[in-house]
């Protein structure tokens, strides 16, 4: 029992023994504690370690971020709603001048030169535009004329259908029915009949001049284009309006978009007036962002204010900046050895590529253009337009007015319609005013040929020595231009290249 006990108190001991050097040599709670919040510390959530140590920022720093935010928002909200404040633009432009109402079509009867500000115009057809409200009206009916070139876009641009030789009606003319957002009363036959996105509806007609002794003869393109007529589907024929047909030649008229904070309560009030589902749920999304929602008032602090002026005068220089430095998958290039561009980039009438919607590209076009269509990119034989145009000469230096400079054209430019050279501001495609107010040549005009057929075009701020007058657009000094060739009823010829315009060349 003894030598049993004194067995049993040594392995006591040295169990105990054991235990003891176990806790001498272990860690203490505290320990172990600081060992885990280092262990924390080295692996700490990557954005913990990001952020300020995962503390609140300092609140000058905070309301600094939420202002850039605020002011990238701004810039976001212009480039993607520019399509819309363009086309209101024009609207306001127009009908301060010439009134309002489905019934009024202002015509530039003796066509459009550069005392009407409005981007890109084509001073080579008679254009008839007019700015529908099928919220005041209902639904509206178009009878659009025989041999109009033209369509209809929402307020956004988006096309609503072409009209002429790409529209339903080929070039006979016929009755369009115009539905507005959400519409779901009675719609009779024998209609070609589309719905509208927005309330807002752009009417844009061309109709094509004819070839005189004198050159381009508008007359039977203006008697083409009165031919027009609109007028809300259910009224009785006594209650309808007769149409207006104000002659716009020749009227100092701005249609341009807003460059000043106007370009926000413009852009609000379009918002308020038309449907939600107008705009997609993203983009009223980066509005609501920047304080702006439909039915709620637009109230920016005045700190926003600041950033939103700031936003409408830096967004514009934003997307030149696109457009001067250009794309580098080079889309935008109509051909491999020459300077000329596609404004569409090779996408759809609706900014679509491959796999995106091209929202820089977009803005790029609506910067010095309006009104897009199917017809305008579609490869259409002898029936559609194409517009490539070039801000740089041969060299790949950029247009300037202080200098010379000469269009070679190859005999036989292939439009079974007609072709036109036309000279444009590059910021926001309006024409350069000059002494000679329309900076075009068509060739309705008796424009001076060589023995080939070939024709050569001058630029310039004064006619170069040896360049026939009727070849000549005159230019604007120190300020940079875009040369635009417009071919109506493109030819396959320019579809496989076989004709290109030659590149514009500086003159010595």
């Amino acid at each position: 029992m003894r030598a049993t006990a004194i067995i049993a108190f040594v392995a006591f001991g040295m169990v105990f023994g054991g235990l003891a050097a176990a806790i001498q040599h272990s860690p203490s709670q505290a320990q172990e504690k600081g060992a885990t919040t280092k262990s924390i510390g080295q692996d700490a959530p990557p954005l913990l370690k990001q952020i300020n140590n995962g503390n609140w920022l300092d609140e000058a720093e905070a309301k600094s971020l939420v202002d850039e935010l605020y002011y990238q928002r701004a810039i976001h909200a212009y480039m993607t709603m520019l399509p819309a404040l363009n086309t209101i633009g024009m609207r306001d432009g127009s009908e301060k001048e010439f009134g309002a109402g489905y019934n009024v079509l202002p015509i530039w009867k003796d066509r459009m030169d550069s005392r009407c500000w409005v981007p890109t115009p084509n001073a080579d057809v008679i254009y008839s535009m007019s700015y529908l409200d099928l919220k005041k009206t209902g639904p509206l009916v178009v009878a659009a004329p025989p041999n109009v070139i033209g369509m209809f876009t929402d307020f956004f641009q988006r096309t609503i259908t072409d009209v002429g030789a790409i529209g339903p009606d080929r070039a006979r003319g016929g009755l369009y029915l115009l539905l507005p957002p959400g519409y779901d009363g009675e719609t009779p036959k024998g209609y070609f009949t589309f719905q509208s996105r927005t309330y807002n509806v752009f009417l844009f007609f061309r109709t094509i001049m004819k070839k005189s002794d004198k050159g381009p003869d508008p007359a039977p393109a203006v008697a083409l284009a009165e031919r027009t007529r609109v007028y809300p589907l259910f009224a009785a024929e006594k209650d309808v309006k007769p149409m207006q047909f104000p002659d716009a030649s020749g009227k100092r008229v701005n249609m341009m978009y807003p460059t000043d904070n106007t370009f926000w309560t413009k852009l609000k009030e379009f918002v308020d007036y038309e449907p939600v589902a107008a705009i997609d749920p993203e983009l009223r999304g980066v509005l609501a962002s920047i304080g702006m929602e439909k039915g709620k008032p637009f109230e920016p602090t005045a700190k926003q204010q600041e950033l939103l002026k700031k936003a409408v005068e830096t967004a514009p220089k934003m997307i030149l900046a696109m457009r001067q430095l250009g794309r580098s998958d080079g889309r935008n290039k109509y051909y491999e050895d020459r300077q000329y561009e596609n404004i569409w980039a090779g996408g759809t009438a609706e900014w679509l590529q491959d796999t995106y919607l091209d929202v820089n590209q977009r803005a790029c076009y609506f910067q010095f253009a309006y009104s897009t269509a199917p017809a305008m990119v579609m490869r259409t034989l002898d029936a559609g337009s194409k517009y490539p145009f070039t801000t740089r000469d041969a060299e790949g230096k950029f247009l300037d007015g202080s200098n010379n400079y000469k269009l070679h054209l190859p005999p036989d430019p292939p439009a079974a319609l007609f072709w036109a050279v036309t000279a444009y501001n590059i910021t926001d495609g309006t024409m350069p005013e000059t002494p000679q107010l329309l900076p075009s040549i068509n060739g309705f005009n008796e424009v001076t040929k060589n023995a080939d057929g070939s024709i050569d075009l001058y630029f310039g701020p004064a006619k170069p020595d040896g360049a026939p007058g009727s070849n000549f657009i005159q230019t604007v000094k120190g300020r940079h231009f875009i040369v635009a060739l417009r071919l109506y009823g493109t030819g396959v010829e320019f579809f496989d290249q076989t004709w290109k315009p030659d590149d514009v060349v500086k003159l010595k």
